[in-house]
């Protein structure tokens, strides 16, 4: 697969992904790639970036920390040569370059001599912590394309420690030296909308033992040891399944690994939350009235072409918000499903249950008690807050979800509203929605920065089952709004598991912002971003865009023999990265269509905007 068909393999792929946890049935009627993905476009010319500040420090920059370890550097590829098959190893290659990013203003020269530090901080999205075990899961749609389901699955948590450890060993950022001073998660923290799996997450981030298990203590019950050759099955060597076929390896000993204790260290910096489509609603998109099965004993691996097609048709057309589809066909099939060990511990979690589970103060770590939330939040059941990032640059974290069964996004009138109210008490002047201007006396004037979990082409104006009096505000509505507000710099977000970096030029410069899409953590590339913000004393701050990779080598056991805990992260990024069609498309080690282009990675992200423009 190469060219056109490897770019809508790889959109048909994520579509299905956000819509139902496990990835795209190929050939579904009404897939588009315009409902995820802006336009592709030009990508920017690669500008020789100006000094770093490892090389030449700015004035008002602190005494330095040590120089943090990124992309910039190295970066995970695939060899050159398969294992068996199509499966490649992993391999170090050179690092990516940082790219001036000019479409919004005009880089001063000499700025990297002015710059005063701002800020600095990670945002980590889409880590997906999985129970691969949990009944709810959909992975028998498989039978409608090998990329429907992920290999890699069972090593979410191994994957998500690597990554805590990275954050945790990072030093001052590459252009500020600014060590980072908090991790903000953008959604979709889980995959399943389940109590344990909030609870591995909670953990990993805070710190704490943690066994990514579930049903029978002493067992895997799950697709993997199954029997069916639509999965793969790392321990049996007679199984010849359909993922060793195209060269996946035989690992004795995966399953038991995967599922036994591990502890996270914790992030040794404060974090904040922001909810997605999957911490809110199981599988991303489904009821949450399918708790029954979720902690049943029932778990259905294989279906019938026709149930297949009828769930994915289901899902393509967002149309069945109470899940009256799925729930038939796990009723209908029950006796030919699975037999697994009933949990609770795989109870769906309510708005509620998820504002609470952060505000346990056993759940603190580095802080702050409720990672964003308060008890105002609590009571009105709201996900959505506003945090100080720094001195003089203010963090807005908004709710994107719908609370029916559904994959997209969007804004409710009462949220738009107190963002509206919020960017307004924190401007100094405004426009209004017809382009005039407004003057807010007494604001204060600060570097804003909006949180989100779904992008903008995500957030549509379907109306939400669980809220049908309430009309519903998409991304344009969003983009809008933002740019009403000069001091507006960017709009960070995940959910398309794609990096893409798009300039939202308004009326003036000084009313522009950038959109910062990041890719996810449980699909290639597996990449978190190191995001730093300075004012570069000529009217214009640059927010730069660096994405980090966890701790786990690049390189996996020869003969896949490591199964510790720093063995299963490197193993996680590999098999992620062999992904049907992936490996094959890629160039040079990089799959463009989901790592994104040049601009879209290490970037200096240019707007209008400090004293000068004030």
């Amino acid at each position: 697969m190469a060219g056109t068909e490897a770019v809508s393999a790889a959109v048909n792929r994520r579509r299905f992904l956000l819509a139902s946890g496990a990835t795209a049935a190929a050939g579904v009627a009404g897939t588009s790639a315009g409902a995820f993905l802006p336009r592709q476009r030009q990508q920017p010319a690669v500008e020789p970036a100006a000094r770093t500040v490892a090389q030449r420090p700015p004035r008002s920059a602190p005494r330095a920390a040590p120089y943090a370890l990124t992309t910039l550097e190295t970066t995970a590829r695939l060899g050159g040569s398969a294992h068996t098959g199509t499966y490649r190893r992993m391999v170090s290659g050179p690092g990516w370059p940082l790219v001036v990013r000019k479409e919004l203003a005009t880089p001063g020269a000499g700025r990297q001599d002015r710059r005063t530090p701002l800020a600095c901080f990670v945002q980590f999205t889409d880590l997906h912590l999985a129970d691969v075990q949990n009944p709810l899961r959909t992975e028998f749609l498989r039978s409608r394309g090998a990329s429907s389901w992920r290999a890699q699955e069972a090593l979410t948590v191994a994957g998500a420690v690597a990554l805590v450890e990275q954050v945790n060993a990072l030093g001052g950022g590459p252009n500020t030296r600014l060590r980072p001073a908090f991790v903000m998660t953008t959604g979709d923290n889980v995959d399943n909308n389940s109590a344990i799996e909030l609870e591995w997450f909670l953990t990993v981030m805070s710190g704490g033992r943690i066994t990514p298990n579930t049903g029978d203590p002493r067992a895997y019950e799950g697709a993997q040891n199954s029997g069916l050759p639509l999965y793969w099955h790392p321990g049996d060597p007679h199984l010849r399944d359909l993922d060793k076929r195209r060269g996946l390896p035989l690992i004795p000993g995966f399953l038991e690994a995967a599922t036994r204790p591990i502890t996270s260290p914790g992030l040794r910096i404060p974090w904040y939350s922001t909810v997605g489509n999957h911490d809110d609603l199981p599988g991303g998109c489904l009821s949450p009235a399918l708790n029954d099965f979720a902690v049943g004993s029932r778990k259905l691996l294989s279906v019938s072409a026709a149930d297949a097609a009828a769930y994915a048709k289901a899902l393509g057309s967002g149309d069945d918000p109470k899940s009256e589809v799925l729930k038939a066909i796990l009723t209908r099939n029950a006796a030919s499903a699975r037999t697994v060990t009933a949990d609770e511990r795989r109870r769906l979690c309510t708005p509620h249950d998820y504002l609470a589970a952060h505000l346990d103060p056993a759940h603190a770590g580095a802080g702050p008690v409720g990672h964003g939330y308060t008890q105002d939040n609590l009571d009105g059941e709201r996900m959505y807050y506003s945090f100080k990032v720094a001195e003089n640059v203010l963090g807005i974290s908004i709710d994107t979800t719908y609370r029916s069964g559904h994959y997209e996004g969007s804004l409710g009138g009462d949220q738009l509203r107190w963002l509206e109210r919020t960017l307004a008490a924190h401007s100094s002047r405004s426009y209004d929605a017809d382009g005039r201007l407004v003057r807010n006396t007494g604001a204060d004037d600060a570097h804003i920065l909006v949180f989100s979990h779904h992008h903008s082409p995500s957030m549509t104006r379907r109306p939400d089952a669980a809220r049908t009096d309430e009309p519903r505000h998409d991304g344009a509505e969003v983009i809008a709004l933002l740019g009403r507000f000069p001091n507006v710099v960017a709009w960070i977000n995940g959910h398309s598991h794609v990096n893409r970096i798009t300039p939202h030029a308004h009326v003036t410069p000084a009313r522009s912002f950038w959109e910062v899409n990041t890719a996810s953590h449980v699909d290639y590339p597996h990449h978190a971003r190191l995001i730093e913000l300075t004012d570069n004393g000529d009217g214009t701050v640059s927010l730069f865009t660096t994405l980090v990779e966890s701790a786990a080598p690049h390189h996996t056991a020869r003969d896949f023999d490591d199964l510790s805990a720093v063995g299963l992260a490197s193993l996680y990024r590999e098999v992620a990265y062999n992904a049907p069609g992936l490996a094959e498309s890629m160039k040079g080690g990089v799959q463009e269509g989901w790592a994104g282009g040049a601009g879209d990675r290490n970037a200096e992200l240019v707007v209008a905007g400090g004293p000068a423009t004030a």
